[in-house]
């Protein structure tokens, strides 16, 4: 099936709903809180494994009941982790919150541990990585850290993936080492200066990615779908009733990468990070939300008969 390395944080996501946010100053009562796994790296390892890919996540950890979390969530999805667990600092943790009448979120996240991925750590997995069919990194853990990362995998001849979230400035040179970047909006505007909330502003964006040396861009743009260099937009695929959408753009990337592991066209590969993120919207939470390969099977068929 592939295999994929992923350099990323886990996070546990309290997530609290309510029906606005809070201004500064008031306190307000929710409807709802959960606590689960999360972080962007860990989410879209869970869903890529889920998607039946041999995929391995590089990380770090504090040595808390959080951690245990993390490997409970790992294992469970068949993740195989490789981490480091310092006494020195804590797991990451996510503040989310959701408003009650769309399921849209917000997002506050300290990685801790995870913040004290290096250069070395990294140079560390070198083989690993190396001997992967797909390598995906994020923002959430050092810079210096995922453009390493980055560098390996492009010297090894392996796809690389980058997920450029959160929106930050990157360095000279980084986004020429990426196949395939995964902005949504919001992080394609960040990068580019161009709004993007049509096709034709989609389509204007991708240029100017391409023009700073992505391969492939494609832009995660909702409930429109994703917009592929060079073809065009794959419209979403909703499975059910949306439930909130946190996680949809991790369960699109895990998605990805799977299928991209398993030697799928790049359009194809898209249209199963499409699907896996139409069901994962229909669920409550990230990880826990990410679909099985035979759920995601089962929708595209129902979507090759149409």
């Amino acid at each position: 099936m592939g295999k994929v390395v992923i350099l990323g944080v886990f996070v546990a996501d309290t997530a609290y709903r309510a029906a606005r946010m809070p201004i500064m100053g008031e306190t307000i009562m929710g409807t709802a809180f959960a606590l689960g796994p999360g972080g962007k790296g860990s989410n879209q390892a869970v869903a890529c494994a889920r998607m039946g890919a041999e995929t391995h996540m590089i990380s770090k950890l504090g040595q808390d009941d959080f951690s245990k979390l993390a490997f409970d969530t790992w294992k469970k999805a068949g993740v195989i982790p490789h981490v480091q667990q310092l006494s020195s600092s804590y797991t990451g943790a996510a503040h989310i919150f959701i408003e009650d009448s769309t399921g849209d979120n917000a997002i506050i996240v300290a990685p801790g541990a995870a913040s004290l991925i290096d250069i070395s750590y990294v140079q560390a997995h070198a083989a690993l990585i190396a001997d992967s069919d797909v390598f995906v990194t994020q923002l959430e853990q050092p810079m210096d850290a995922a453009m390493c990362g980055l560098e390996i995998a492009r010297a090894a001849g392996v796809t690389t993936v980058l997920n450029p979230a959160p929106a930050a400035i990157l360095p000279d040179g980084m986004l020429a080492l990426c196949d395939y970047v995964t902005p949504n909006e919001t992080e394609c505007e960040f990068l580019t200066g161009i709004s993007v909330r049509t096709q034709p502003q989609a389509k204007r964006a991708c240029d100017a990615l391409r023009d700073l040396g992505v391969g492939t861009p494609i832009i995660t743009m909702g409930k429109q779908g994703a917009f592929v260099h060079g073809h065009g937009l794959v419209p979403a695929v909703i499975a059910g009733d949306v439930i909130e959408t946190t996680g949809a753009g991790d369960a699109f990337n895990g998605g990805f990468a799977a299928a991209l592991a398993e030697k799928r066209t790049p359009l194809d590969a898209v249209c199963y990070g499409c699907a896996t993120a139409g069901i994962s919207v229909t669920k409550a939470g990230t990880a826990p939300s990410m679909p099985s390969r035979d759920m995601v099977e089962a929708l595209m068929s129902v979507l090759l008969d149409k």
